[in-house]
């Protein structure tokens, strides 16, 4: 019980992390909005060269981090000479990850070529932003790994509020552009030729500084914890080599999952052109879209991953399949349990939560996202339980039992693109390109799902459906009621943001209550073990 409720209290820390950071990053966005615009070429532009380090660091650090770094340190700090092997891991990471950003940001140009196809002043700027952006890979990968380290130690809260930090300066930064240079609707800014070294600067300075505030906030919350971090060099005896077998078969499966992602994003990048309009989704309208749908993932399935990958990884050391089966079960049913709420109250309320993350951008470029948006989540769900599958492998050291499942999404993905490029009109490929991710995930929760069968003699399968079904259940009635407010108060208020406003929060409030309250009726226990952290601390904080 005692470990149940540190995962809860754990989860429930790291969820109000993720809720601030993240309506801090829906600001953010709203910000950015207002400067550059949500469709254009210097929107687009611009996110292609921010998006490069997220994807480099994903591709060659992120991954590989989640997949030995939480398991190797658990074990480390079992042992003797723990700390030791911790610092010879740090100091690893940190040397690759120097070498890594310093050639791939002179790579710059190769990379935007690679993950953008658009006119040559576009691609010229997005390179010039690519200079600027790319060596945030460093501070990336830095914040991860001491933000990994923080979470073996149990301590979880500081890996989750250090974005906000990060948001902060960014919504700053931002903001001093539109104040410098004007917003969107009054500039030619969303033309690329038009941009001066200046906008450049600011707009990508302020997006880099908040990455390296992430990663700087972090050290003094690992002293806290007693990790007294100091260089160590050499890997004879250090036990890397099983790690780095781990490392390398998780790297190959990033790099299938990215070819899937080029084809997707090159896609993006050309809608605009080929559909000969300016409000057609491409690359940034691709992250607006994705921004929402990562909402509910960051809140719940991250946060609670997150916690229960620690506990994954000492019962997989410790050669505790039933351990295993119980705390994956349970992940996934409580993941579900939001997923399949989100995901039904988003579809009826997708255009309202755009018109709020996106406050600045024009009609036509809010529809566009809002398609996007209803393409992407009906796959939240299976995204859930592919994630937690994954954290399965991960706990124990199996990257390369993941690579197949990798490549067949891959294939869903790339093929399922260019076939949505080839019979559907310009304007709708990012939307065909949503869905067919959606159908990804399916696959790769199933696939996943089945392979571990075999390893935890089951996954619970009988009461995790059954779970879903309820859910599915309790989600129909609360999104109709979700609809039906919505439909009303769209009738009873004029346009404009304070309309949006108030639906997302009285529709999607009430939908809510609705599910609860289904999920009450149809006695889903998973409700009462998932709020039980938040009431405690609730009840904790009146007193």
């Amino acid at each position: 019980m005692t470990g149940s409720g540190s995962v809860g209290r754990g989860a429930a820390l790291m969820a109000s992390g993720t809720a601030v950071s993240r309506v801090l990053g829906l600001l953010r966005g709203l910000v950015l909005v207002a400067a550059i615009g949500a469709t254009g070429q210097a929107a687009d532009a611009f996110d292609v060269a921010n998006k490069l380090p997220n994807v480099l660091y994903m591709l060659l650090a992120g991954g590989v981090l989640n997949a030995i770094l939480v398991p190797q340190v658990v074990r480390a700090y079992k042992r003797d000479a723990g700390q030791e092997y911790v610092d010879r891991l740090l100091t690893l990471g940190f040397v690759i990850l120097a070498g890594v950003a310093v050639v791939l940001t002179v790579a710059a140009p190769l990379l935007v070529g690679v993950y953008a196809k658009a006119p040559p002043s576009q691609m010229a700027l997005a390179t010039t932003f690519a200079y600027w952006c790319i060596p945030q890979l460093f501070f990336y990968g830095a914040y991860a790994l001491l933000g990994q380290v923080l979470n073996a130690r149990g301590s979880f809260g500081p890996y989750m509020w250090a974005p906000v930090v990060n948001n902060v300066v960014a919504i700053v930064g931002f903001g001093v552009f539109v104040m410098v240079f004007g917003d969107a609707q009054s500039t030619d800014v969303a033309t690329a030729a038009t941009w001066t070294s200046a906008q450049v600067a600011l707009i990508a300075g302020a997006s880099t500084l908040g990455v390296v505030a992430q990663a700087v906030v972090l050290v003094p919350a690992l002293r806290r914890t007693g990790v007294g971090y100091r260089p160590r060099w050499g890997l004879r005896g250090s036990g890397l080599g099983r790690a780095g077998q781990v490392a390398t078969w998780t790297f190959v499966g990033l790099v299938v999952g990215q070819l899937g992602f080029i084809v997707v994003s090159r896609a993006a990048s050309a809608a605009p052109e080929v559909a000969g309009q300016t409000a057609v989704a491409g690359n940034a309208a691709y992250t607006a879209a994705f921004l929402v749908f990562m909402l509910p993932h960051s809140l719940v399935t991250v946060s609670l991953a997150t916690a229960l990958f620690t506990r994954l990884s000492g019962q997989a050391h410790d050669a505790d399949v039933d351990g295993v089966r119980r705390t994956f079960s349970h992940g996934v049913r409580v993941v579900g349990l939001f997923t399949v709420a989100a995901t039904a109250l988003l579809l009826v309320l997708a255009r309202p939560v755009v018109d709020v993350v996106l406050a600045t951008a024009d009609q036509a470029s809010a529809d566009a996202v809002a398609l996007v948006v209803q393409a992407m989540i009906v796959g939240l769900p299976a995204f859930g339980a592919w994630s937690m599958c994954q954290r399965v492998f991960y706990a124990y050291e199996d990257a390369r039992g993941l690579v197949p499942i990798q490549v067949a999404m891959a294939v869903v993905v790339a093929g399922g693109t260019l076939l949505v490029q080839a019979v559907m009109p310009a304007r709708y490929w990012v939307a065909g390109a949503g869905l067919v991710m959606s159908l990804s995930y399916v696959v790769g929760a199933v696939a996943a799902a089945w392979m571990l069968r075999g390893r935890l003699r089951g996954v619970d399968g009988g009461r995790v459906v059954r779970l879903h079904v309820r859910a599915v259940l309790a989600a129909l009635p609360a999104a109709l009621v979700a609809w039906l407010v919505a439909y009303v108060l769209g009738l009873a208020l004029d346009t404009g943001l304070l309309r949006s406003l108030t639906v997302c929060v009285v529709a999607g409030g009430l939908g809510g209550a609705v599910y609860v309250g289904m999920l009450r009726v149809l006695r889903v226990e998973e409700l009462d073990g998932l709020l039980r952290p938040v009431l405690a601390r609730l009840r904790g904080g009146r007193r």
